[in-house]
């Protein structure tokens, strides 16, 4: 009677987050984000019912199959994949199930074939080797040392104090360091869980958990490192055995309890009918308050250097020796060759290759054949920090590369997970700091080849406030990157951005000084769920902006990532540079600016489009409404980009129309929109431009005469640009590459699914 009330219970959870994904009931509107929240609680509280939940979200998701209900499967297999990671007890018909539904998925279209393909992956290992996802996660998250997985993971919250409020950043701080735990525990669960995975009920929970309390920290190492062992190389085997590894996790289970072991097997305990909770941890999160330009950088590099600083000085020699250093990139070493250069003359085994990890193969990356040194290129060198996967079409999705190598002998044992709360203007100074960071890396490349950077997003906007007029309240316009988020990602919607008055709540609430109660962090549970199920990154362009004062000097250069509002100052103050008013402008609001802009076309063709107008503002978005109309000015045709295309700007002119009656002369004003990737927009008046970039007031530039607008490029060093440059001169097709336009910049904020179409 209590498994079918336990069933119906989590059957009766589940159905509560599909209909929340399905439609917005206004009876689910107070509980939004809470479902999943309460679903996976319910499980932690109880382990017993893991796998009753494993069966419901299969059955759930194989009727969503039949009946092609695409949009709640990636929701239900992230919700599932978390189940299987934390539960033991899992049977290995469960396991199979779940991965012959993954393998149905590779049929369909991104991302549910690339969610499918990762959780797939991660299923083959679990169903071979139980409990191998949990260790790795709590041992990368932990910084837990150990040699067989040195897999690094850190959470950095930044936070903008000048954009949210002391009480929440307070609030976040506080829930943060109640939640950090002890090597020490980290080590008792990892232990405790890989032998409750792989022994299933034969492993006696209530007195392996006793024992462990009991332990030193000497004997607690130990045993972590033989389960440590144990897993990892029957994991890392090509046909690993099921029932190998349960025959080395009984050793060290035996080993563990001594005769306990056997006595379990027989007698009863009145905690094996329940088994105590092995929680996951939450991941080592850093919390930090945005103050420095140059802070995202300088905490990346505090990541690697304390534990990677000796074992890395090898790799930075072998980079320096691959001519991969900045002042060394086109260099040559020559040498003299005494070889005849003919096949025949060579000694008999030269072709033969030295075994790997032998002498020869050591010296053999040092000392080479004579003639002249072959530079080695790898085969993204000109785009050095792809660290977000390969690099392609703007806001595609995609599986972020985490682990392998990007140069050889240089492994990327560090993942760094910079989570941003805050608006759109908090998008913005990432961006900055994003693109700051990637030209560094172009004049010395050491954080590439060993981090992988995944970015997060969290929307913490302003509480609204009660009385205000609806226009009063800024809320929409500082969230519109979140809103397109949430449009494109449906779980994303119901879990991320339903937080924010949730965190509101909590910064209201006094802190709890009460250590012995035990309290459930929603808000932190809710970050930790979204670092580590969100791997599908959505890619947005960042636009670059050069801004003249005056067009005999150089110009100013920034780059915005939503938003760019240009307004038209009031003052006419005479300056250099400009033409004068030509004769037979009429007065009027505004002013008589000259547009030039490419239009957006579906064939791509570049055609460009020379307009005078009068306009008393112009709005350049790059992250468009959900219905954006184009209409275009009134003497040039609609552009015929679609209408959801965002692969460009949208700009909207408020433009200043004459008209002339028995009354007199009257102004009034029309918005048009249209779609551009460049765009020249220069004053032909004396009225200067005051240019806001990314909604951010810091972030405002005044006197502007003329600014260009485009896709801000990569960054590349001086010698890549040479080596184009030099490419070019060596035939048409070089020619041609070196003509081709260069690569955009993009920048990735990880969701759970990327966009669904």
């Amino acid at each position: 009677m209590e498994s079918s009330d336990a069933e119906l219970d989590l059957q009766r959870s589940v159905q509560a987050v599909l209909r929340e994904l399905s439609a917005q009931a206004p009876a689910l509107q107070s509980n939004q984000g809470m479902w999943r929240w309460s679903l996976h609680k319910k499980v932690e509280r109880d382990p017993g019912k893991s796998p009753v939940l494993v069966r419901i979200l299969l059955r759930e998701l194989e009727k969503a199959e039949s009946e092609d209900l695409r949009h709640i499967i990636i929701p239900l297999l992230h919700t599932l994949m978390y189940v299987l990671t934390k539960a033991t007890g899992i049977t290995e018909e469960l396991y199979q199930r779940t991965y012959a539904f993954c393998t149905r998925l590779l049929t369909l279209p991104t991302p549910y074939c690339t969610v499918a393909l990762d959780c797939a992956i991660r299923l083959k290992t679990e169903t071979a080797v139980p409990g191998t996802l949990y260790q790795r996660m709590v041992i990368a998250e932990q910084n837990l040392t150990n040699e067989l997985y040195p897999y690094q993971e850190r959470v950095f919250l930044f936070v903008d104090p000048e954009l949210v409020s002391a009480s929440v950043c307070s609030a976040l701080l506080l829930e943060i360091e109640a939640a950090q735990v002890t090597p020490e525990a980290c080590m008792r669960h990892v232990v405790s869980h890989a032998l409750q995975a792989a022994l299933g009920e034969a492993c006696h929970a209530g007195a392996l958990h006793r024992k462990l309390q009991a332990s030193s920290r000497r004997v607690l190492e130990h045993y972590f490192l033989a389960v440590v062992a144990a897993v990892e190389q029957m994991a890392s085997e090509a046909n690993p055995s099921r029932a190998g590894h349960l025959e080395r996790l009984e050793e060290i289970y035996c080993s563990l309890l001594g005769p306990a072991a056997t006595r379990g097997r027989c007698s009863g305990d009145p905690l094996q009918d329940r088994p105590p909770n092995i929680p996951l941890p939450s991941p080592y999160i850093t919390f930090h308050l945005w103050t420095d330009q140059e802070q995202l950088w300088k905490e990346l590099v505090l990541f690697l250097r304390p534990r990677s600083q000796l074992r890395l000085s090898a790799d930075l020699e072998a980079l320096d020796l691959q001519g991969l250093g900045p002042d060394r990139d086109l260099a040559r070493v020559s040498m003299l060759s005494t070889d005849s250069g003919i096949e025949r003359d060579l000694p008999v085994g030269v072709d033969e290759l030295p075994a790997p990890g032998s002498p020869e193969t050591e010296r053999a990356g040092l000392q080479r054949k004579g003639g002249i040194k072959k530079r080695m290129w790898p085969p993204d060198f000109l785009i050095p920090s792809s660290w977000d996967g390969p690099l392609g079409l703007h806001r595609r999705t995609g599986r972020p590369s985490g682990d392998g190598e990007l140069l050889p002998g240089v492994s990327r044992l560090h993942t760094a997970r910079v989570l941003v709360l805050g608006d759109d203007r908090m998008l913005g100074r990432l961006a900055q700091a994003y693109h700051r960071l990637r030209k560094r890396e172009t004049q010395k490349f050491c954080l590439t080849p060993r981090l992988s950077l995944q970015l997060y997003y969290i929307p913490v906007l302003a509480p609204e406030v009660t009385g205000l007029e609806p226009s009063a309240s800024r809320q929409p316009e500082l969230g519109e990157l979140a809103a397109f988020l949430g449009r494109a990602d449906p779980w994303y919607e119901c879990t991320v951005n339903t937080l924010c008055p949730a965190i509101h709540k909590l910064a209201q609430m006094p802190p709890c000084l009460d250590t012995s109660r035990t309290v459930d962090p929603f808000i932190l549970d809710v970050i930790t769920y979204y670092v580590r199920m969100g791997t599908q990154p959505i890619y947005f362009q960042i636009y670059t902006v050069k801004m003249f004062s005056d067009l005999s000097q150089d110009p100013t250069e920034d780059i915005f990532l939503t938003e760019l509002k240009v307004k038209i100052q009031d003052s006419k103050v005479p300056r250099e540079g400009f033409s004068p008013r030509r004769r037979g402008v009429a007065e009027g609001p505004g002013a008589e600016l000259s547009v030039c802009y490419q239009k957006a076309l579906l064939s791509h063709r570049p055609q460009e489009v020379t307009v005078n107008l009068r306009a008393t503002g112009l709005v350049l978005k790059a992250i468009p409404a959900s219905e954006t109309e184009v209409s275009g000015f009134p003497h040039c045709p609609p552009t015929a980009a679609p209408v959801m295309d965002h692969t460009c700007l949208n700009v909207t002119v408020t433009e200043v129309v004459k008209s002339s009656n028995l009354a007199g002369r009257s102004f009034s004003t029309v918005t048009n929109t249209f779609r551009t990737s460049n765009i020249q927009i220069q004053s032909q008046e004396q009225k200067l431009l005051t240019l806001s970039l990314d909604k951010d007031s810091r972030r405002t530039f005044r006197d502007v005469v003329r600014f260009e607008v485009g896709p801000c490029p990569e960054p590349r060093s001086r010698a890549q640009k040479s080596k184009t440059s030099w490419l070019s001169l060596q035939g048409q097709k070089e020619m041609e590459m070196a003509k081709a336009k260069p690569k955009s910049l993009l920048m990735p904020i990880n969701t759970f699914s990327g966009i669904v179409q």
